[in-house]
């Protein structure tokens, strides 16, 4: 695996309050997810940066969701609003990554 591009800041709110739980996404408590499924045609440092474009997680975390998807088909990348799921989800899209975003339950 080649070493991941810099690490990127961690996504901040408008509002300038908090940054996305590194256990899986916005807040614990948020109604909704992105579920990222396993990808056979990108390497794997490519998903890991995605993930940490869409996320702004550390890179280690990054690399477990990858992990995560690629040993169980799926892994929750994110947990937010609907519209900051829809804004993570766009942008793991953006290279053909296969995720759909969901109500958390």
């Amino acid at each position: 695996m080649t070493a991941l591009p810099e690490i990127l800041d961690p996504v901040r709110r408008e509002d300038g309050s908090g940054l996305p739980d590194e256990r899986g996404g916005g807040e614990l408590d948020s109604p909704y997810v992105v579920i990222l499924y396993n990808d056979d045609y990108h390497a794997m440092d490519e998903v890991a940066h995605q993930i940490q474009k869409a996320t702004g997680y550390p890179t280690r975390r990054c690399i477990e969701i990858m992990f995560e998807a690629h040993r169980s088909g799926r892994a929750i990348a994110y947990r937010g609003s609907a519209p900051e799921c829809d804004r993570v989800a766009a942008i793991l899209r953006a290279i053909r990554l296969q995720v759909e975003t969901d109500r958390s339950g």
